[in-house]
């Protein structure tokens, strides 16, 4: 019975630091999995995705735990951890175990993030996926364990798909490689700790150079695919109600209180003509939690209070930061807010990015990244007036500023109770060359297409001018003021408005800085026979010789640079060699004796013999094993005696006998193993 119980005993003990090692590699694998899985934080913000994935770390780690004091479970450890996991999670996001979540959550919360914008709202619908794969990680590691070597690959493809989703760039992305790297390096500690430090500073150095050479402002982004987008549901053109709202002047459509300057409200940017009708291009998202400002220039953030009873589409300003009260979705390029199942009055609340923009905009380049935009089949006489409209000049802002000033002198804004209507090429034919009088939506309409037809960028806007009232009172909106406006590209500062109607810009509690300085611009504008000549528009950067560098030209060269220095520093072992052995060879007298004997230290010392400072030539033959090295270094100790210490002096032919020696010990080693000589060429001791 003492034997029997010796022997269980002593496999309690066994056990013990296995269960030990098992607890502290799943411990690794788990934190891996979740600091890919915080690599969303881009996305999400890194507050909300800290609870699920914490949730997911204990689950897993209490599942491990479990296992291994209930040997019965061991075999159902994969199962106990999704189950302990998806638990954890379905009551931390939805608030109880709802299947019909976890599904939609496996399902469609991927593809809901593609579609909005970035951060999203840290909505559980949306977060989902994120600590789902975290636990599919950890669960598939853990299952791995038994080959370290691949445990970390489901972490590591966690990783890639963050970055696929937004990727990190500059010091943030060497930091999350290093972190990643000493976590994963945590997994080796255990068996081998040297290896703690290999895998940190390889995919540190990697991680490193990756940013360096692949970083250029603009990472790559699963949302840029078209997939990510969110058709846009077909209503009725704001542009078509104009001249029905101007027949009933006085019914109010929303109202709003804000502190920052106003002049207009947007509904919808309609960027597609066919030269039938005017369609907004389907770019919407849904809106995240805040939006950066999408120009280069300088900005501030405005906010304001609005109450829309009706439409689908929202007031809003040219660059929205973030809505609250509402969810809707947004199109980035042109700012225009829609909700797309809207019942009843809406209140929300809207804060909105205002360029600063200089003083001087009457010489601003247009943008060349944006193009003027289709026209549809152009009437005959249209292409001459939209020549003697802008002038004959180029394009350019300027040119712009006379286009309106040439609809504001030679056409007449309509009034009554027949008001025209349609943008069309017919109605736009009729207005332009007949009639010449319209309201806001011809001259709109005919302003984009005018400018179109010249080369210049511009799109058509529909919305309301805001109404003149002291700052900071509630402001209401009504069908009087509905407005159609064009919108020019400029080159570093976004799409400024013009007014081709004239007196567009309302008062609100102050005009914005941008309608300030184009009203300036305006005003500063020579007659039309006095414009001067307008230079060639600045070639650009990629046009001209030399520049433009493509990126991957930059990573080859980096490659190629870092290859070469690779090379030189291997050949730079066995060429100080070479050179060394060479000048030793020029000694003469009794000092070629001694560089004789150096060479042949220095040679056998590469090969792993232990030699002191204080060691003769004696000394090393006795340290020896290999009977023609020992011959050849007793000959080179007669030599040195001969050179040292006989007094007969010491010729060219004693020096020879010693290098022949050498000579001898260096064919010997010649002998040893391939792995030894190499080692032996670039050892540098």
């Amino acid at each position: 019975m003492k034997r029997v119980f010796a022997v269980k005993a002593t496999f309690a003990e066994s056990d013990a630091p296995k269960a030990a090692l098992a607890r502290l590699r799943a411990l690794w694998i788990v934190l891996a999995s979740a600091i890919a899985g915080l690599l969303f934080a881009p996305v999400f913000g890194l507050r909300p995705l800290l609870l699920p994935i914490a949730v997911v770390l204990v689950a897993c780690y209490g599942a491990v735990e479990l296992c291994i004091q209930v040997k019965v479970l061991q075999p159902w450890r994969p199962l106990t951890m999704a189950v302990l996991g998806l638990f954890a999670l379905s009551v931390t996001m939805f608030g109880s175990v709802d299947v019909t979540a976890l599904a939609a959550g496996v399902t469609d919360s991927w593809q809901l993030t593609l579609q909005s914008t970035w951060p999203v709202r840290p909505d559980a619908e949306l977060m989902f996926f994120v600590p789902l794969l975290v636990l599919l990680a950890a669960v598939i590691g853990i299952e791995l364990l038994r080959w370290p070597a691949v445990a970390l690959v489901p972490a590591v493809a966690v990783l890639v798909l963050s970055q696929a989703f937004v990727a990190l760039t500059g010091v943030t992305a060497v930091l999350a490689a290093l972190g990643f790297a000493v976590v994963a390096a945590g997994l080796y500690m255990p068996v081998r700790p040297g290896l703690v430090l290999i895998p940190t500073v390889v995919l540190g150095l990697v991680g490193a150079a990756v940013v360096t050479v692949v970083d250029t402002g603009e990472p790559y982004s699963l949302q840029q695919s078209d997939v990510a987008q969110v058709p846009l549901p077909r209503t009725i053109s704001p542009l078509t109600e104009v001249a029905a709202r101007l027949s009933n002047p006085e019914t109010p459509v929303f109202s709003y209180t804000t502190t920052g300057p106003v002049d207009r409200w947007r509904l919808v940017v309609l960027n597609q003509f066919n030269g039938v009708s005017w369609e907004p291009d389907d770019n919407y998202r849904r809106l995240g939690s805040q939006v950066g400002p999408s120009t280069g220039a300088q900005v501030r953030e405005y906010t304001a209070k609005i109450k829309a009873p009706e439409g689908q589409w929202l007031p809003s300003q040219s660059m929205p930061a973030s809505v609250t009260g509402t969810a809707p979705l947004i199109d980035q390029s042109t700012g225009a807010l829609l909700v797309r199942e809207r019942k009843g009055a809406l209140q929300y609340d809207l804060s909105w990015w205002e360029p600063q923009v200089d003083d001087d905009l009457s010489g601003a380049a247009l943008s060349s990244s944006e193009t003027p935009g289709p026209v549809g089949e152009i009437p005959p006489g249209i292409e001459d007036l939209a020549r003697k409209a802008t002038g004959g000049g180029r394009p350019s802002f300027r040119t712009a500023l006379v286009l309106e000033q040439y609809l504001r002198g030679n056409y007449n804004v309509a009034t009554g109770t027949e008001l025209p209507t349609g943008s069309g090429w017919p109605q736009l034919r009729e207005f332009l060359l007949e009639s010449k009088r319209g309201t806001s939506e011809q001259f709109a309409a005919s302003y984009v297409a005018l400018a179109r037809i010249v080369g210049i960028p511009v799109r058509l806007a529909v919305g309301y001018r805001a109404p003149q009232a002291p700052a900071g009172a509630e402001t209401v909106v009504h069908n009087r003021d509905v407005l159609a406006w064009p919108e020019i590209a400029v080159a570093g500062i976004g799409w400024v408005p013009l007014d081709p109607v004239g007196g567009a810009a309302g008062a609100g509690p102050a005009p914005s800085r941008l309608a300030q300085i184009t009203a300036k611009a305006r005003a500063d504008l020579p007659p039309p026979s006095q414009l001067p000549e307008q230079p060639l528009p600045p070639r650009p950067p990629e046009d001209e010789p030399g520049g433009s560098i493509n990126i991957w030209f930059i990573a080859l060269a980096v490659l190629v640079a870092l290859a070469v220095l690779l090379v030189l520093a291997i050949l730079a072992i066995p060429l100080g060699k070479a050179i060394r052995t060479l000048r030793r060879k020029r000694q003469t007298g009794a000092n070629g004796v001694v560089a004789a004997w150096w060479e042949a230290r220095d040679l056998l010392r590469a090969y792993g013999t232990r030699v002191t400072p204080g060691m003769t030539a004696r000394d090393l033959a006795r340290a020896s094993t290999d009977g023609s090295i020992v011959d050849s270094l007793t000959g080179l100790a007669t030599q040195m005696d001969v050179a040292m210490w006989s007094g007969m002096g010491t010729n060219d032919s004693l020096v020879a006998e010693a290098w022949t020696s050498v000579n001898r010990i260096r064919k010997s080693l010649a002998g040893r193993p391939l792995a030894e000589r190499f080692r032996a060429v670039f050892a540098i001791r």
